[in-house]
């Protein structure tokens, strides 16, 4: 048993922990809002991107939009298990905040590695889109609202069409359209005429750069939250360790 003395010696020291704990979990929980909101903000943001590579797609969205359920989870834990000051808690909160330190460096450096990857990937997917356009399937729709978005028009440029079996029986697809109203199915069969009423860049350089820049904010949020942990690891168990040596009891 302690002395009184060093008892109360420690106590506010405790105390000390016990309030930036309390305060490292409530913004540990806040991170976890703001990576569940990422992650869903990816997979609706780039489902188009991500429906024309299918097999080359990636799981990053899924994995930070579980990681950052559980985060919220587990940071009201963090601020009831500091709260109780029970030592078996904290240690099991030090371990969860590795484990997730692991797990969002896992997908941080997977998200960094694919935006490096990507335009290899992308362009032949990309390609065979175009290639087999019929304005129906999943990849023909992706196409169609990648158009639109960036204001782009085939791989390289709008002339690409002219080599599918879609522009020989209606011409460049209205989603290349700058007016919808200016576009008449005369107009799109023509490359000359439509030169002038579609988007005449390419979709290939403008869909990497959007690619690449979001996976990047991604891979960099989760760089930044993940190292953020340390500092709950080493708060979590310092307090356990003090707790444990001064047998300390919260009333």
């Amino acid at each position: 048993m302690s002395p009184p003395s060093r008892r109360l010696q420690t106590k506010p020291v405790i105390t000390c922990l016990k309030t930036f704990l309390i305060s490292y979990s409530l913004i540990f929980w806040f991170t976890g809002v703001i990576l569940l909101a990422v992650g869903v903000w990816g997979k609706v943001s780039l489902e188009a991107y991500f429906s024309l590579a299918s097999e080359e797609s990636t799981n990053a969205p899924y994995v930070l939009i579980g990681t950052g359920a559980i985060i919220v989870i587990f940071g009201l834990f963090g601020c009831f298990a500091t709260c109780r000051g029970s030592p078996w808690m904290l240690k099991l909160y030090a371990m969860f905040l590795t484990l997730v330190f692991l797990a969002e460096l896992v997908a941080g450096v997977s998200g960094f590695i694919f935006r490096h990857e990507i335009k290899a990937k992308l362009g032949v997917a990309y390609k065979n889109a175009v290639k087999s356009y019929n304005s129906t399937d999943s990849s023909s729709i992706a196409v169609d609202a990648i158009q639109r978005t960036l204001h782009c028009c085939g791989v390289n440029n709008y002339t690409d069409w002219n080599d599918t079996d879609y522009f020989k029986k209606n011409g460049i697809p209205a989603s290349c359209c700058k007016d919808n109203t200016n576009c008449t199915p005369e107009t799109l069969k023509d490359l000359d005429k439509a030169g002038k009423e579609v988007y005449t860049t390419g979709c290939f350089s403008r869909v990497t750069h959007v690619m690449e820049s979001n996976l990047g904010i991604i891979a960099g949020i989760s760089f930044g939250i993940a190292f953020f942990q340390l500092i709950g690891i080493f708060l979590s168990c310092c307090l356990s360790r003090y707790i444990t040596n001064n047998q300390y009891e919260m009333v």
